[in-house]
C-alpha cells in the first residue's frame, strides 16, 4: 500500500492522494504552466457497473472537495464520495503503461482494464 497520503479535508470519507499520484499532478501543472486538479467523478456504466471518469481542471465546482498533498490538489464531487469512501488515488507506472489508479475498497469487483467496478 502507498504511504505519504494526505486525507479529504471536510468530509468522512477518507479519500487519500498518494505521493505519488502528488507528483504526477505537480508535473502535469509544471507541463502546462499553471496548476491543474484531479477531477474524479464516479459515473454509471462501464462493464461493472460504475465507472471513474478523471479530468485535469483548472476550477473548483462548488459541490466538490479538494483533497491535497505536497502542493497537489484532486477533486471528488459530493455525489462521487460516498461511493469512494476510504479509497486511494494513486499513480502507477506499469509496463503495459501508466496511469492514475483509484483503490477502493468498497468495490465488490472490478473489470479487467480496472476503470469499471461494481459496489
Amino acid at each position: 500500500m502507498p504511504t505519504n497520503a494526505s486525507i479529504l479535508a471536510g468530509m468522512s470519507h477518507n479519500i487519500t492522494l498518494t505521493a505519488a499520484a502528488a507528483r504526477h499532478i505537480n508535473r502535469l501543472s509544471q507541463d502546462a504552466g499553471h496548476p491543474v486538479m484531479l477531477r474524479v467523478i464516479v459515473e454509471g456504466g462501464g462493464c461493472s457497473g460504475f465507472q471513474y471518469k478523471l479530468d485535469l481542471v483548472n476550477e473548483k465546482q462548488p459541490d466538490e472537495s479538494e483533497i491535497s498533498f505536497d502542493g497537489a490538489t484532486a477533486l471528488v464531487d459530493e455525489i462521487s464520495a460516498p461511493l469512494m469512501a476510504g479509497s486511494m488515488i494513486d499513480y502507477v507506472e506499469e509496463l503495459v503503461g501508466s496511469q492514475f489508479k483509484i483503490l477502493n475498497p468498497l468495490a465488490t469487483a472490478s473489470c479487467g482494464c480496472g476503470t469499471s467496478f461494481s459496489l
